[in-house]
């Protein structure tokens, strides 16, 4: 019976060549970049959840009351994790961590390899293999533990435990031993190392100087729950512990004017799952998990399956009326509703077993360009958990039971007389095709506008005035066993003599993200007329203003030429109304009780955070003692790449043994854009196939309604219709259905795109013109998928549509 099926099947697929090739190629299609996008969807979801303590590991989060309203951090003081740990209950293991790490040198040999500092229970929290080596305790003090790749790019092929590598802390080389090699982390790990240190070993201007103090706030804490202590109640629990230990931060909040939370408090610890930590912002006044983005991309492979399926099913139905006196010759001949569904159904099968299976092919052939189009490590093998193969193979089959399933289902329950007449009542099912055809070009409608605002939105930023030159201006980090403002002098010297060279300047921070991941913010608070001002603060070098192009509008920049600088700052416009006066230029204030500096110049407010933050108050201070991290130089405008190789040459010839790592700002820019990028592009390329699809089914309908009404169109001609109304009368329905489309689609895309629009301070507006042009782009294509074939019906001979009578 089976056999019998089989051979029908492959016999009325190979009749109708064309509707079987048109549903292959939409189905594979759609299949192959479903595939592609629900890897890097449940890639991005699966981040951190290989740690076996997963459902138990939680990073702290500190939401303070201020008079502007709750402000989150996730720093902590280093004297914190030890006494949270043994006074409030619930704890079972906790590490404090941190990142930036020094040049390791072995054997003349310099390296720059990530670097991290962590307690030991960190390596019982978290499920970090160690392959060999000290497995008790891998980061004992004056050890490192490196991962496989880190050890073979400083040993080679020698045995790593055991060998010293030096390091330069505080000034002077310091000497440590291996004690562990790693395994290399799984790719969805949202913490990344190449060597991990002991915390104390940390140097004594982070660690020594502040292991005592509660107001200087400088790492994250990560802690293991004890079992039967939920989250909620480990908050509720550290209430005692945060009034003791801050107790001065809550006395200035409350003289400062602001507001208790909900239960009272001016100073809150939170736990975050880890499993959630590379989906939120710690640092935003409102700490939110955001998987958006992952389930936007699930949405858009769903809505591509569902578009070629609704393809499927209205050929589907539509080539039924073909098959009307099969149906009641085999009814007569005694075939049961239920053989009729099975070999309807079967007939389905078979196209959708043969479009999953190409379709996985396409999607193997495009993964390594997909990979590099959007900038991912997913894969099927990272994600093909016996979970997620049982899901797939369970969706799979919904897929082909519905879509395959409901025209096989129409089919067999029609009446024999019926059938064998040939006739066929279309009403009922016309207005399932057009409904589905409706659904198909609303959600292509809705991708389209999602497309056209995201483009907008990120052009815009792309655009924006920053406040500061992003085209001139190569930033790099003074990574080098040299002394950092000794290399900047090398750099200024070899660069003086350059004619494209305009300035050159440093920072200890970088704007935007560095070519090697770098991006920081340092804030600080002090006493000023009796309320707590806090600021954003960067340590700078001669020339930083300048430099950057940034505009000074009241006062001046440091100058060599006044030694008092180093007790003076610059501050920027959010920072002038922080401190409240008319004159900012008579500001004087007192820092840690007994400096005393005064505010010599004013710049313009600059985007010095990522865009969906307002600008907050920044001061500049100049001092010599603290290092500079990132140095600026400005270049002239013509022959960019020539003046960016000049400076790279400078470096190697200054400090050959360590890799240049220079962008344009502008390129540091477009890295923090890089989540709206891959929407963007996912969502434009969802847009373009879920059109390409909808206009395939709409082709594939079109060539079925002419093929039925030949006669109709023979006899128009013969009485005198002429071409365009011919045309006209045959894509009228189908433009109308497109039309009822973007009515529905519209306000949903207007919803949706504005929602998404306030997470950012600085947008668009969204206006009408946006989604008339979606719509307009759906009906054109459309109305041209339509017209090849109306048309050339319009044009045919009418005797030939006639004759068979």
């Amino acid at each position: 019976m089976f056999r019998n099926y089989f051979k029908i099947a492959l016999r009325n697929l190979w009749k109708d060549r064309t509707f079987t090739v048109l549903n292959i190629i939409g189905l594979t299609t759609a299949f192959g970049i479903a595939f592609l996008l629900s890897t890097y969807a449940l890639f991005e979801l699966s981040y951190d959840k290989f740690h076996e303590n997963k459902g138990s590991i939680y990073q702290i989060y500190t939401t303070s009351q201020t008079p502007k309203g709750p402000e989150s951090s996730d720093a902590n003081p280093i004297p914190f994790a030890a006494a949270l740990k043994s006074e409030v209950p619930g704890v079972k293991k906790i590490t404090r961590y941190a990142t930036g790490g020094p040049l390791l040198t072995y054997k003349n040999k310099t390296l720059s390899i990530g670097s991290s500092w962590a307690d030991p229970e960190f390596f019982e929290i978290f499920s970090f293999p160690i392959l060999e080596g000290n497995k008790k305790n891998p980061i004992e003090r004056s050890t490192v533990a490196l991962t496989e790749e880190s050890a073979k790019k400083i040993f080679g092929s020698e045995k790593a435990i055991g060998k010293t590598i030096s390091i330069k802390r505080d000034g002077k080389e310091t000497p440590v031993t291996v004690s562990a090699i790693l395994k290399d982390f799984p790719e969805a790990s949202s913490l990344r190392f190449g060597a991990i240190f002991n915390f104390m070993d940390l140097p004594d201007s982070f660690y020594k100087s502040k292991k005592d103090r509660w107001d200087a706030h400088n790492h994250p804490v990560y802690l293991q729950l004890a079992e039967g202590i939920s989250p909620k109640k480990f908050e509720k629990s550290t209430q005692e512990f945060s009034t003791l230990h801050f107790t001065d931060d809550i006395t200035n909040a409350k003289r400062d004017g602001a507001k208790p939370n909900t239960e009272g408090q001016y100073r809150q610890i939170h736990l975050l799952p880890f499993e959630d930590v590379s989906f939120a912002d710690l640092n935003a006044a409102e700490v939110k998990v955001s998987k958006t983005l992952q389930y936007v991309i699930l949405g858009i492979a769903l809505l591509i399956l569902f578009i070629a399926s609704i393809n499927f099913i209205n050929m589907s139905i539509a080539k039924g009326s073909q098959r009307l006196r099969e149906i009641g010759m085999r009814k007569t001949l005694g075939a049961g509703k239920t053989q009729l569904f099975f070999q309807f159904w079967g007939e389905s099968i078979l196209i959708f077993s043969i479009a999953v299976i190409l379709g996985a092919l396409l999607a193997f052939s495009l993964q390594n360009t997909f990979q590099t189009l959007f900038r991912t490590s997913a894969s099927f093998e990272l994600v093909a958990t016996p979970t997620i193969i049982i899901g797939l193979i369970i969706s799979l089959l919904l897929i082909t039971l519905i879509a395959g399933g409901y025209p096989a289902f129409l089919m067999s329950k029609l009446g024999t007389l019926h059938a064998l007449k040939g006739k066929l009542e279309t009403s009922g099912r016309n207005r399932v095709r057009n409904a589905l055809i409706v659904v198909q070009f609303g959600i292509a409608i809705l991708l389209i506008s999602s497309t056209l605002v995201l483009r907008e939105q990120l052009n815009y930023m792309r655009n924006k005035d920053l406040g500061f030159n992003k085209e001139q201006v190569i930033a790099f980090p003074l990574k080098t066993k040299k002394n950092r403002k000794q290399l900047l002098q090398l750099m200024r010297d070899e660069l003086s003599r350059k004619p494209n060279i305009l300035s050159v300047t440093a920072s200890n921070n970088i704007l935007g993200l560095g070519k090697d991941g770098s991006t920081s913010t340092s804030v600080m608070g002090f006493e000023y007329k009796g309320r707590e001002v806090k600021t954003n603060l960067l340590f700078v070098d001669y020339d930083y203003p300048q430099t950057l192009d940034m505009s000074l509008l009241q006062g001046r920049s440091f100058k060599r030429e006044y030694a008092a600088d180093s007790l003076s700052v610059v501050i920027n416009e959010a920072m002038v109304k922080e401190f409240g006066e008319k004159d900012p230029l008579n500001i004087r204030f007192v820092i840690n009780d007994s400096l005393q500096f005064s505010v010599i110049g004013v710049v313009k407010d600059y985007n010095f955070q990522s865009m969906n933050k307002s600008i907050e108050p920044m001061s500049f201070f100049m001092n010599s003692k603290k290092p500079m991290y990132h140095a600026y130089v400005k270049v002239a405008p013509d022959n960019l790449s020539q003046s960016f190789n000049t400076v790279k040459a400078a470096w190697d010839k200054v400090e050959p043994d360590t890799e240049f790592l220079g962008s344009f700002l502008d390129e540091n820019i477009e890295r923090t854009l890089a989540k709206e990028r891959t929407m963007t592009t996912m969502i434009s390329s969802g847009s373009i196939l879920a059109i390409i699809l909808s206009c395939i089914g709409l082709f594939a309908i079109s060539l079925l309604v002419v093929s039925q009404r030949q006669k109709e169109i023979g006899i128009r001609k013969v009485v005198g219709a002429n071409v365009s109304t011919i045309a006209l009368l045959l894509t009228k329905d189908f433009l109308k259905l497109v039309g009822i489309a973007f009515i529905i689609a519209t306000p949903i895309a207007w919803y949706a795109t504005s929602q998404w629009l306030q997470d950012y301070v600085y947008r668009i507006n969204l206006t009408i013109w946006i989604f008339l042009a979606a719509g307009a782009i759906a009906l054109i294509i459309a109305m041209l998928t339509i017209s090849f074939r109306t048309i050339q019906a319009a044009l045919k001979n009418p005797v030939e549509s006639l004759k068979t009578e």
